[in-house]
C-alpha cells in the first residue's frame, strides 16, 4: 500500500474513532442533563480558568526546558524561547495531523538554531520513551492509592446502568474478554504482516530494549538531576491542572489528589486514542468521574471543559508562537550584529 494512502487511512481511522467517542459521550444528553449542565456553569468559579491556563502554559514551558537538556549532549544549546515556540507549534500541528507535529517541532528548531533536524528526531524518540515509562509509573501510583479502582472502572464502562443477575459482567470476565481481543488483534496483525511467533518475540525484545535504553540514557545526561526534577515538575503540573479543575464546579470541589491522578491517567489515554484527544478525552474523563459517583451530566461537562481548556491553550499558544518566532529571531539577530 502507498505510504501516503496508509497515512491518510490511519488518520481517518483515528479521527473517526474520536467522532465515535464524542457520539458516545453526547448520545444520552437530554433536557434534564442540559439543565444540570447549565446550572453548573452558572454556579461555577469562572476565575479558576486563569490558574488552569497558567499551569498548562507552564507545563509546556517545562517540557521545552526538559527537551533542551536532551539536546545539549549533542553540542547544541538552543534558546529557551525558541525551544518553547517549537514545542507549541508542534502541539498545534498535532491537533490536525497526529505525529506530524513532532517532525515540525524539530524542523522549526533546526531552522532557527542551526541544528541538524535528524539529530533532533533522536531526542524526540528518547523523550517519548521516557514519557511512556513515566506514564506507566502514574498508572501504577493511581492503582496503588486506589486498589479498588480497576474493578469500579470496568463496571462503569461495561456494566449496564441497572445491574441484573443475568447482565452484570464480573471484572474477571471483562479482563478475559479484553485479553482475548488483544490476542485476536495480534493474530490478525501477524497474518497480515506474515509474522511468526519468533518475529513477535523479537519485536517484544526490541521494544523492551528501547525502553531500558531510554531510561539508561538519563545517566549520560550532563544535568540528569535537573532532568529528573523537570520531569517530576511536569507531571505535577498535569496533576495540579486537574485538581484545580475540580474546584471550578461546586459538584466536583470535594474531589482531591486521588481523583486527579485518575483523570490524568484516563486523559492521557484519551489524548493518544484520537487526534488532539477529540471525543476520546472527554468521554474517558466523563466515565471516570462517574466511577466516583458524579452525576452523568456534570461528568460530561467536566470532561469537555478540561479538553477545551487544553485545546484552547494549544491553539492560542501555538498561533502566538507561530507568529512570534520569526520576530523573536529577527530581533535576536539584530542585537548580535
Amino acid at each position: 500500500m502507498n505510504k501516503r494512502l496508509r497515512t491518510i487511512l490511519q488518520y481517518c481511522f483515528f479521527f473517526g474513532l474520536g467522532i465515535f467517542f464524542a457520539w458516545l459521550s453526547l448520545k444520552n444528553l437530554d433536557r434534564e442533563k442540559t439543565a444540570q449542565i447549565r446550572l453548573a456553569f452558572q454556579n461555577a468559579r469562572h476565575w479558576l480558568v486563569i490558574p488552569v491556563f497558567v499551569i498548562l502554559f507552564l507545563s509546556h514551558f517545562v517540557r521545552a526546558l526538559r527537551w533542551r537538556l536532551l539536546i545539549e549532549p549533542l553540542g547544541y544549546y538552543p534558546s529557551k524561547a525558541n525551544s518553547f515556540f517549537a514545542v507549541m507549534i508542534g502541539y498545534l500541528v498535532n491537533q490536525g495531523v497526529p505525529g506530524l507535529g513532532e517532525v515540525v517541532k524539530c524542523t522549526v528548531l533546526a531552522r532557527y538554531e542551526k541544528i541538524p533536524a535528524d539529530k533532533l528526531i533522536g531526542t524526540i524518540i528518547l523523550e517519548r520513551l521516557i514519557d511512556a515509562v513515566t506514564l506507566l509509573v502514574i498508572f501504577g501510583v493511581t492503582l496503588l492509592i486506589q486498589p479498588e479502582l480497576y474493578s469500579k472502572i470496568t463496571h462503569a464502562f461495561f456494566d449496564p446502568a441497572e445491574e441484573t443477575e443475568t447482565s452484570t459482567l464480573s471484572s474477571l470476565l471483562i479482563t478475559l474478554i479484553l485479553l482475548a481481543v488483544i490476542i485476536i488483534l495480534i493474530g490478525v496483525w501477524m497474518l497480515i504482516k506474515k509474522k511468526s511467533i519468533n518475529d513477535l518475540v523479537s519485536l517484544s525484545k526490541r521494544i523492551w530494549k528501547s525502553i531500558i535504553q531510554g531510561i539508561g540514557a538519563i545517566r549520560h545526561l550532563k544535568k540528569r538531576k535537573q532532568f529528573i526534577v523537570l520531569t517530576i515538575l511536569l507531571w505535577t503540573l498535569y496533576v495540579s491542572g486537574g485538581y484545580i479543575g475540580f474546584m471550578a464546579f461546586r459538584e466536583t470541589e470535594t474531589y482531591g489528589i486521588r481523583e486527579a491522578f485518575t483523570i490524568l491517567s484516563a486523559g492521557s489515554i484519551g489524548m493518544i486514542a484520537s487526534p488532539g484527544g477529540i471525543g476520546a478525552y472527554a468521554y474517558l474523563i466523563q466515565k471516570t468521574m462517574q466511577v466516583y459517583g458524579l452525576n452523568e451530566g456534570i461528568a460530561l461537562a467536566f470532561g469537555w471543559i478540561l479538553w477545551l481548556a487544553q485545546t484552547a491553550v494549544i491553539l492560542i499558544g501555538g498561533l502566538i508562537s507561530f507568529a512570534a518566532i520569526p520576530y523573536y529571531n529577527k530581533k535576536k539577530k539584530g542585537e548580535q550584529v
